[in-house]
């Protein structure tokens, strides 16, 4: 529930629709498989060169609240991000509230 929590978070912040739809529920796997291949078709939209490698700029493009966080998940300053770390990130954040 809190991964879900967090994916709602910090891909869907700013579609108030979605955000509302797509509200935290226990115990609903479908709805967490969804949530996750939505930040994997986000995450692809957003990675306009097609290298696994998320900008700054295409993250602000295309995931704006990824893109607020950026600095805190690119932790090794690479000057980019790779879904396995947005991923993480938010297991992070989900695992602290």
């Amino acid at each position: 529930m809190k991964k879900l929590f967090a994916i709602v978070l910090l891909c869907c912040a700013s579609t108030a629709t979605f955000a509302q739809s797509a509200a935290p529920q226990a115990g609903n796997p479908q709805r967490m498989q969804r949530m996750e291949q939505q930040l994997q078709t986000r995450f692809s939209n957003a990675n306009t060169t097609h290298d696994g490698k998320l900008t700054k700029d295409q993250a602000a493009a295309g995931m704006p609240m990824v893109a607020k966080h950026f600095d805190e998940i690119d932790a090794q300053k690479a000057g980019y991000i790779t879904l396995p770390q947005i991923e993480a990130f938010m297991q992070q954040r989900g695992a602290a509230h």
